[in-house]
């Protein structure tokens, strides 16, 4: 049995670290928060060139513990742009027997079509301005693939997040294709996808808290030594990893039962979802603590993923949903 990653794995997360320090550095972070603009193209395009789109294709030859690990590093960047919706809609219409959605499949596995999720009974949309497609349904319904345009209105919002802005989308008599009908099995396995890439945002950003809180332990010095050398902090330090690297088994576990379509992936689902986003939330408020006053500085950036914790963790659900749901699963 392998408890590791695969070489292929490894590069796949070095591929997609490597392009989004190229296309999105903290600078280019400030001055897409600072813009009114809720997708920015450039990373986009450069992260579509690598193929990321179709990674849940059924021809790809790859599963959800694959799109979960550039879940993973895109939630360590705090990258914008729809990622997961983009991912979830081509696992979707490749497996749909829709013909009119499959016209557009092509131009979803290149991305240069754009699909956000609108999943569950939210109707906070992440980059729905830029989208041309929208994955909609609810747990228990169908699925469905939107087309932007006529009958669907977005309202802007400020929102928590300002790395994924959201709107208010609506959607009134827009063009739908239906994916799947309601009672078909891939509707319970498609939002058990999102829980789990989402739960992989949460990862990335919390793992990314613990490496610059440890980084400026390192580096910041007060009364003539590193501040990572008073016992306090690094009880603090210590108890983020502590907290972090766990939960990264309990994630690679809820992608591999669904992959392997186990009997318990929809409660590993859940569970990962709840319990990653509490870890990011907990993570995040701790690195501003461990930062001091900087941590709480627009400039230093931190804010970037203690928002982004706020988001993944309301985001299709809270984790006390998530752990009735569990519980209901494993009929407690």
């Amino acid at each position: 049995m392998r408890f590791h990653l695969s070489e292929e794995q490894i590069a796949i997360q070095d591929a997609v670290r490597g392009t989004l320090a190229d296309h999105w550095s903290m600078d280019h972070l400030h001055k897409f928060a600072d813009s009114e603009s809720d997708f920015d193209q450039p990373s986009w395009d450069a992260l579509m060139a690598l193929g990321l789109a179709g990674i849940l294709s059924p021809d790809s030859g790859m599963g959800l513990l694959d799109a979960a690990l550039v879940s993973e590093v895109a939630g360590e960047a705090a990258a914008a742009g729809p990622l997961i919706g983009q991912m979830l809609a081509v696992a979707a219409v490749s497996r749909s027997s829709s013909d009119s959605a499959k016209a557009h499949l092509e131009a979803l596995a290149e991305g240069t079509s754009i699909a956000s999720l609108a999943l569950g009974d939210s109707a906070y949309v992440p980059c729905a301005d830029a989208a041309h497609f929208f994955l909609t349904g609810k747990r228990g319904g169908s699925i469905s693939l939107v087309e932007a345009g006529d009958g669907v209105t977005i309202e802007a919002v400020r929102s928590t997040d300002r790395s994924r802005p959201v709107s208010k989308v609506a959607f009134d008599g827009a063009q739908t294709h239906q994916l799947f009908a309601p009672g078909d099995p891939m509707v319970a396995r498609l939002f058990d996808a999102a829980l789990v890439l989402i739960a992989a945002d949460a990862l990335g950003g919390a793992q990314k808290c613990t490496d610059i809180s440890v980084a400026y332990a390192k580096e910041r010095e007060q009364f003539g030594q590193p501040i990572g050398q008073f016992q306090a902090l690094k009880h603090q330090l210590a108890q983020m990893a502590l907290e972090v690297e766990p939960a990264r088994a309990q994630l690679w576990y809820a992608a591999y039962a669904h992959d392997a379509e186990l009997e318990d992936a929809p409660r590993a689902a859940a569970m990962a979802k709840a319990h990653l986003c509490d870890v990011y939330v907990r993570t995040a408020r701790a690195a501003v603590a461990a930062h001091g006053g900087i941590g709480y500085t627009w400039e230093y950036g931190l804010n970037y993923w203690f928002r982004r914790a706020a988001f993944d963790r309301a985001w299709l659900g809270s984790p006390a949903a998530h752990r009735a749901r569990a519980a209901d699963l494993a009929g407690w």
